[in-house]
Order: structure tokens, then C-alpha cells, then sequence
């Protein structure tokens, strides 16, 4: 069984307990940590992005709340991966500068072109990312439960903001196919190299 080291309790089902993982930590779940820690990261600053632009006007004001809900979910899953990496001793990836300048701009520029493409980019990442997640559930629902609990949490926290981007017409947006298939490109890249680096 690959070693991991418990957490304080946080949202998506953790524990308090004193016992539980060995405290030694695999590279293999270290590169998970910080991975997901990058990828929590990005989302909420496209969310915190978009919500900003929408928030400027009366008209969008709607749009600009509902993000700016996504967006405190999603720092609820930054918060409990800044603890997880803390616990297990992983430091987070040297590229969480880049990837913070690049969510902001992918948030902004994407509100400026509409709701509609403010959807399909969530609708996009959210794609990767619950893609992501239910790989990590594959791999951790023998060795590592209560991991592979947070990770289904998040997961259908990730599923709702997609269906919610769907469900107010994200394949609608102005050159639906490019703008997702270059944010689904990089997110995947994104992903790659945050496990490295």
C-alpha cells in the first residue's frame, strides 16, 4: 500500500483521527497533490476573473454571483490541498505563478467575449478537470479511501459547474469548437507539467 499522512478535517469527508496513513508520502501521490493543487489554483482565479468583469455591469450582475459562488467552491478545495500539501510535506508546483497569470487572463478574456464563452470555458476545464479526478478515483479506491473520498467530492462539485455552464448555453458561444478545444489543450498540458514541476 503507497504511504500517505491523514490531514485536518476540511470539506470532502477527512478526518480528524490521529491515526491512519503513515507518514512517509509516495512521489506518486505527492505529484497528485500538487497537480490538483495547481489545477484548484487556476480555477479560482478564471472564476474570480470572470466574475470581476461581469460584476462591473447591472445586466450581468446575475452571472457575476453565480461565478463568484463556483469560485468559493473551488477555494474550498484550495484550501484543503494548501493543508494536504502541508501534511505530506509536498511543495506546490514551481509554475503556480505562470498558471496564475494565465487563469486570469483565460477568465478575462473569456468574460469579455460573453457569458456564452464564459460558460464554455468552464464547461471546458470542468471537463479536464472531473476527467482527472476520476482517474485519481480509480487509482486510490483500494489504497487511499479517504483520499479517493475528497476526490469524489470534489469531483461532483466539478461535474454541477459544468452541467450549470451547459445548461446556460455554453456550446452556443461564439467559436464554440477552437475556444474549447485550445482550453481543453491546455489544461491537459497544464496538468502534465505541474506533476513534474
Amino acid at each position: 500500500m503507497t504511504n500517505f499522512v491523514k490531514r485536518p478535517t476540511r470539506p470532502g469527508g477527512r478526518s480528524t483521527s490521529s491515526g491512519g496513513w503513515p507518514k512517509a508520502t509516495a512521489p506518486r501521490i505527492k505529484e497528485m497533490l500538487r497537480v490538483d493543487h495547481a489545477g484548484e489554483y487556476a480555477a479560482v482565479a478564471i472564476y474570480d476573473a470572470q466574475a470581476k468583469v461581469f460584476g462591473r455591469s447591472p445586466k450581468t450582475r446575475q452571472i457575476a454571483k453565480q461565478l463568484a459562488h463556483m469560485r468559493d467552491e473551488e477555494q474550498e478545495h484550495l484550501d484543503a490541498f494548501d493543508d494536504l500539501l502541508r501534511a505530506n510535506n509536498t511543495r506546490p508546483t514551481a509554475l503556480i505563478g505562470l498558471w496564475k497569470f494565465a487563469s486570469t487572463g483565460l477568465g478575462t478574456i473569456t468574460a469579455l467575449m460573453g457569458e456564452k464563452a464564459a460558460h464554455a470555458c468552464t464547461e471546458a476545464v470542468e471537463n479536464v478537470i472531473e476527467q482527472h479526478y476520476a482517474s485519481q478515483i480509480e487509482e486510490t479506491k483500494d489504497s487511499h479511501p479517504e483520499l479517493c473520498a475528497t476526490f469524489t467530492k470534489f469531483r461532483e462539485d466539478e461535474l454541477r459547474h459544468r452541467d450549470t455552464a451547459i445548461a446556460h448555453g455554453a456550446k452556443q458561444a461564439p467559436a464554440y469548437p477552437l475556444l474549447t478545444k485550445v482550453i481543453t489543450a491546455g489544461c491537459k498540458t497544464a496538468i502534465k507539467l505541474s506533476e513534474k514541476i
